[in-house]
């Protein structure tokens, strides 16, 4: 695996993190509901990008469907636990 060969999917990731967090940024002028600071989105952005890459990563390494879906199951429900825990404190 060559450093170029990853270059268009972590662009396309890079691109996909930027329309996700569109949605917040959009609905932030529509409604007092959504109140993000720019710390928020940088957050947001590293969470999402830092799973799609290690998800990427994780899914062109290991060998076996059962294996990678299990991989990037996991990394899913990581990212999500962080993302709740960020946004209501469920672990408190």
């Amino acid at each position: 695996m060559t450093t170029d060969s990853l270059r268009k999917p972590a662009l396309i990731l890079a691109i996909a993190t930027a329309a996700l967090l569109l949605v917040p940024a959009v609905a932030m002028r529509y409604t007092r509901e959504v109140s993000w600071g720019p710390g928020d989105f940088v957050v947001a952005a590293v969470l999402l990008y830092g799973a799609g890459f290690t998800a990427l990563l994780l899914a062109r390494r290991l060998q076996g469907r059962a294996v990678r879906v299990l991989a990037v199951g996991g990394v899913v429900l990581a990212l999500a636990l962080v993302w709740v825990e960020l946004a209501v404190g469920i672990f408190q």
